[in-house]
């Protein structure tokens, strides 16, 4: 029997205690409802979302904030595509396109620095979503921007680090028996940015690529050391995870960007959980810490349950039936990254 197989036979037939495992990355969440993991590993070792689709945990006062620019005498709000549908506490900046709001779908930040050259009348308002693995991207436009003293850009950011919403689904969550880290962006923080947590917690970590063995290893991983007493941090993506990560990155953001309070769609507010430009670069800034959150979702949205790994999507009422990638009443059946929309294009394709 060669080691997959062995891994698959083990988790196949795994009788132990009941294990609830939770992949942090939406990608990881594709790979496993993709390669139908689920069915092929026994019922006793539950796999769970949790909160690292950057889409999905972006606030609704966010939303309504770029639509308000959207509507502004020669303003442009530029975001990546997987953003237009995501419900505000009133429109969707979809909606607000179709009532005329001025809003362009970019493919790469550095589209963004052409058209701001080309038509230097108009600002643009860069919608900066996601963790730490987009954040040295940003950093990068603004040395650029900087170097060329291009005047109208500015960011809106929703920018967060993992770290601190994984201390709280250790803690305040404690139902997670072991986590698959974020491989995107331990490539970014390493693989040692979780060892602190797996010690006070007593919660293994393993860092994982996205192929379906990858996965399986990490799986297998987490199980064995639930088995064995160990709560550490394995990290089986060393061809792209070092223990420290990506330096030259980590440096170049912190050059830009400092962390404070941010809100999390569907959790809350969390210390330090967010990435904000430095005061030095405040005339590049589009007013990101004078957002007005809330969490006032739709009436039985459970996508903050989802987000935390509580249900799985199909215990929702409204998963499949009001709540459609079509016609999405919550940020999880949006994004690619998103537990819903990948339960439920997993399902469609059966």
């Amino acid at each position: 029997m060669d080691r997959l197989q062995e891994v698959i036979s083990y988790l196949a037939n795994y009788n132990g205690r009941p294990l609830k495992l939770m992949e942090v990355c939406g990608t990881h969440t594709s790979s496993i409802a993709k390669n139908g993991m689920r069915s092929i590993i026994s019922p006793k070792i539950r796999l769970c979302s949790g909160p690292g689709c950057p889409v999905c945990v972006t606030p609704q006062g966010y939303i309504d904030k770029l639509c308000s620019y959207s509507m502004k005498e020669n303003t442009v709000v530029l975001t990546f595509g997987d953003m237009m549908k995501v419900p505000g506490t009133k429109d969707s900046l979809s909606d607000a396109k179709a009532k005329g709001g001025k809003i362009d779908i970019f493919y790469s930040p550095f589209e963004v620095i052409e058209k701001a050259k080309k038509t230097p009348e108009l600002t643009y308002i860069v919608a900066a979503v996601g963790f730490e693995t987009t954040v040295p991207v940003y950093a990068l436009m603004m040395e650029y921007i900087i170097k060329e003293e291009i005047k109208n850009i500015k960011f809106l950011t929703a920018l967060k680090v993992i770290v601190p919403v994984l201390e709280i689904l250790c803690s305040e969550e404690n139902t997670v028996d072991g986590f698959i880290a974020p491989g995107h962006v331990s490539t970014i923080i390493g693989s040692d940015a979780y060892i602190t947590l797996a010690k006070n917690f007593e919660k293994p970590f393993a860092v994982s690529g996205f192929t379906a063995e990858e996965v399986l290893v990490g799986i297998y991983d987490l199980v064995k050391q639930i088995e064995s007493g160990k709560c550490e941090t394995h990290n089986l993506y060393k061809s792209v995870v070092s223990s420290s990560g990506n330096t030259k990155a980590r440096l170049l953001m912190d050059k830009y960007f400092e962390s404070s309070e941010a809100f999390w769609r569907g959790v809350g507010e969390l210390p330090d959980s967010g990435l904000y430009l430095k005061d030095n670069y405040a005339q590049f800034d589009a007013g990101s810490r004078d957002i007005q959150n809330s969490y006032a979702e739709a009436s039985c949205c459970k996508c903050s349950d989802v987000i935390m790994g509580r249900i799985d999507p199909p215990e929702c009422e409204m998963f499949g039936k009001s709540c459609t990638p079509a016609k999405a009443m919550g940020p999880c059946m949006v994004s690619g990254e998103g537990a819903c929309g990948i339960w439920y294009k997993a399902h469609s394709n059966k």
